[in-house]
């Protein structure tokens, strides 16, 4: 019923705070669909492979990102543009993980797979 793609990862949100790991997943999937090239600065990539890269970019963006990077389709401007919006929360974010790092202890936890998951989350942002 629904035209709506399942998405690879979850999308870019409005706020950025899964900026960081959006951006490993987007350069993950664009290397495996040989475009990664199209975020960079003056590439030379081909109108096609632009094109995908547009289209996998707006598709992974909220829903209001979208609309307001509407008129942009190219990817490296994109790219660029959502690096200097979302680019800085990694120094705003790390002292935050690092207060969780120095405070996380294994007898807060009941279960071994509880405190590994917090771990591994605290991880992902350092």
């Amino acid at each position: 019923m629904s035209n709506i793609s399942k998405l690879e990862f979850p999308a870019l949100n409005i706020s950025g705070e899964n900026y960081m790991s959006w951006t490993a997943n987007v350069k993950r999937h664009l290397k495996s669909m040989n475009v990664l090239e199209t975020i960079e600065e003056d590439n030379e990539s081909s109108e096609q492979d632009n094109a995908k890269a547009d289209v996998f970019l707006h598709k992974h963006i909220d829903e209001l990102l979208q609309h307001e990077y509407f008129n942009c389709d190219n990817p490296s401007m994109l790219w660029e543009d959502l690096k200097s919006r979302f680019g800085h929360l990694r120094e705003v974010l790390l002292p935050n993980a690092r207060d969780e790092w120095d405070t996380l202890r294994f007898q807060d936890f009941k279960r071994v797979n509880d405190y590994t998951s917090a771990l591994y989350q605290i991880c992902s942002k350092l």
